[in-house]
C-alpha cells in the first residue's frame, strides 16, 4: 500500500475511532425510552442535522453526482426537487403535529405512534407497521454494511468481506452502545463531514476543469443525450437513450419527495426534540442544508464530467465514483492533501454510517418493543429491556452482514425498492392519522397493506408488462393506491370511539397555539 493510501486510511481510521467514543459517552442508557428516543432531549441543530444525515445516505455523495456525470442537469435537478419539496413539507406538516401526539399517548416508536393514535388494544396496527420496519430495514441496513465494504476494497484493494465486516463493527459498537443518542450525535458530526466533502471536492474541481464557465460549457452537451433513472440511495441505471424528458418521467422523479412523511428514521427525529417551539429553526436548518447539499452533488457530477473531458479525469464507466476519483486526485498532490481526501472519503462513509445506524435503531424497536413488549405483552424491567434491546440490535446487524454477504449484490436496487415500500405503506397512513379525525384503525390497516403491497404488484407485475407503465417510480400509484383505501375503509367502518377524537382535537389546538 502507498504512503498516500495509509494516510487516507489512518485519516478514515481516526474518524471511525470519533464515532465509536461517542458512543462510549452515550452508554448509559437508563430506560428504552432513553435508547430509542433519546428521552426527547434533541437541540434544534442535532434534530435537524441528523434528520438530513440519515436520510441523505451515500445517495448525496455517490448516486447524485453519478447522475449529473452520466446526464446532465435533467435527472438529477427534478430528483432533487421532488426531495427538497418533501423535506420542507415533512418538516411543515409532520414535524410539530407528531412530535405532539407521539408525547401525548406517551409512544417513543412508528409503530407505538399507530396504536396508541387508535387505542389499538389488541395491537394489530403495531404488529403490522413493526413487520414493515423489519421487512424493509434490515436489507436497507445490509445494502449500508455492503456500500462500506466495497468503498474500502475499491480504494485500499482489502478484501470485501473483511472490510464490510469491519465497518459493521464499528457502526454496531456506537449504536449499540450509545443508542438513539450516540446515533443522532454521531449524525450530526457525519453532515458536518459530508459538508466538509461535498465543498472541498467543488472548489478542487471547478479549478481542475478550469473554472466555472467551463464546466457550464461543457454541460450544455449533456442535458438530454442520456435516459437515466433515479435510486434514491445512489443507482443511475443509464440506459443509453437519447429519449426526452417527458411530463410522465417528470411526474414519478418528483413523487421520490412523497416517500419523506413515511420514513421511521426521520420521523422518529420530530418526535425526539426537547422544545417543539424550536422545530421552526430545525425546518429552516434542515431544508437549507438539503438544497444547498444536493445543488452541490449535482455541480460535482458535471464538474467531473468536465475533468473528463479536458483529461484531467480518466473516464468513469460508473459515475457514481465521481466524488471518489476527485478525493484521489487531490491526495496524490502530497501527504498534506491526502488527510483532505482522507476526510472526503470519511464523508462518503459518513453518509452510509448515519443511515445504517438510524436503520438499526428501527429495526431493533420494532422488534423488542413493538413485537415482543407491544404484541405479545412481555414485561421485563427497564435493565432486562435494555439488555433485550441491544442484543435484537446484533442480531439484526449480523443479519444485516449475511445480507451484505455477496459483493456482486444489487446494493441500490434493494434501497430504491425498500424508499418505496416506507413511503406507500406509511406515508398515506401518517398524514391521515395526523390530519383527518375520521381515519379509523381499519382504514389504516388497509392503507398500509394496500401500499406496501402495490410496491410489489407495480416492480413485479405492472412494470414488466408495460413500458409505459414501467417508466413510473412504483412509490406513486402505491401512495395513490394507500389513500384510496384509507378514505373507503375508513368512511365504510365506525367512527373511531370519543375518547380518541377528542384526543385527536387536543392535539389539533395545541399545535395551533
Amino acid at each position: 500500500m502507498s504512503v498516500i493510501n495509509m494516510i487516507m486510511m489512518g485519516t478514515i481510521i481516526v474518524y471511525l475511532a470519533a464515532v465509536i467514543i461517542v458512543g462510549f459517552r452515550y452508554s448509559k442508557s437508563s430506560s428504552t425510552s432513553e435508547f430509542y428516543l433519546g428521552g426527547r432531549k434533541l437541540g434544534p441543530f442535532v434534530t435537524a442535522m441528523s434528520a438530513e444525515a440519515s436520510d441523505m445516505s451515500s445517495w448525496l455523495l455517490l448516486g447524485l453526482p453519478g447522475l449529473a456525470y452520466a446526464s446532465g442537469l435533467c435527472d438529477p435537478f427534478w430528483t432533487a426537487v421532488g426531495l427538497a419539496a418533501g423535506t420542507y413539507l415533512n418538516w411543515l406538516l409532520v414535524s410539530n403535529r407528531l412530535r405532539v401526539y407521539s408525547q401525548e399517548i406517551n409512544e417513543f416508536t412508528i409503530p407505538g405512534f399507530f396504536s396508541g393514535r387508535y387505542n389499538d388494544k389488541a395491537g394489530i396496527l403495531k404488529l403490522v407497521s413493526a413487520l414493515v420496519i423489519v421487512i424493509f430495514f434490515i436489507p436497507y441496513t445490509g445494502s449500508g454494511f455492503a456500500a462500506c465494504g466495497k468503498l474500502f476494497s475499491t480504494l485500499f484493494g482489502i478484501d470485501y468481506h473483511i472490510a464490510m465486516i469491519l465497518s459493521a463493527i464499528v457502526i454496531l459498537a456506537y449504536t449499540t452502545l450509545g443508542g438513539f443518542l450516540a446515533a443522532s450525535t454521531t449524525d450530526f458530526i457525519q453532515s458536518i463531514i459530508m459538508t466538509a466533502a461535498l465543498i472541498t471536492v467543488l472548489g478542487y474541481g471547478t479549478y481542475q476543469a478550469g473554472g466555472v464557465g467551463a464546466v457550464a460549457e461543457n454541460a450544455k452537451g449533456l442535458a438530454g443525450f442520456l435516459s437515466v433513472t433515479a435510486t434514491h440511495d445512489g443507482a443511475a441505471n443509464v440506459t443509453g437513450t437519447a429519449a426526452g424528458y417527458g411530463v410522465l418521467t417528470t411526474i414519478s422523479t418528483l413523487s421520490w419527495g412523497l416517500g419523506y412523511f413515511g420514513m421511521p428514521h426521520i420521523l422518529l427525529r420530530f418526535m425526539a426534540i426537547e422544545d417543539r417551539k424550536k422545530l421552526k429553526l430545525s425546518r429552516r436548518i434542515a431544508s437549507v442544508w438539503v438544497v444547498i447539499a444536493m445543488a452541490a452533488a449535482i455541480l460535482i457530477g458535471m464538474i467531473a464530467n468536465a475533468m473528463t473531458d479536458n483529461g484531467t479525469l480518466e473516464f468513469l464507466p460508473d459515475g457514481e465514483t465521481a466524488i471518489i476519483n476527485i478525493a484521489k486526485h487531490i491526495a496524490s498532490n502530497g501527504w498534506l492533501l491526502a488527510i483532505v481526501g482522507g476526510i472526503i472519503l470519511a464523508g462518503i462513509m459518513a453518509s452510509t454510517m448515519s443511515t445504517a445506524d438510524s436503520q438499526l435503531l428501527a429495526a431493533s424497536s420494532s422488534v423488542s418493543e413493538d413485537i415482543f413488549k407491544g404484541v405479545f405483552r412481555i414485561k421485563l424491567s427497564e435493565k432486562k429491556a435494555l439488555l433485550i434491546a441491544r442484543v435484537v440490535l446484533l442480531v439484526i446487524g449480523v443479519i444485516g452482514v449475511i445480507i451484505a454477504w455477496d459483493p456482486d449484490s444489487s446494493v441500490f436496487k434493494v434501497v430504491s425498492f425498500a424508499w418505496a415500500g416506507f413511503g406507500a405503506a406509511f406515508a398515506p397512513a401518517m398524514l391521515f392519522s395526523l390530519f383527518w379525525k375520521r381515519t379509523t384503525k381499519w382504514g389504516v390497516f388497509a392503507g398500509m397493506l394496500a401500499g406496501g403491497t402495490m410496491v410489489f404488484v407495480w416492480e413485479y407485475l405492472i412494470g414488466p408488462i408495460s413500458p409505459y407503465l414501467s417508466k413510473i417510480y412504483e412509490l406513486f400509484p402505491a401512495f395513490v393506491f394507500a389513500c384510496l383505501f384509507i378514505v373507503v375503509i375508513s368512511l365504510v367502518t365506525p367512527a373511531p370511539e370519543k375518547e380518541i377524537q377528542d384526543t385527536f382535537d387536543k392535539v389539533r389546538n395545541i399545535t395551533k397555539s
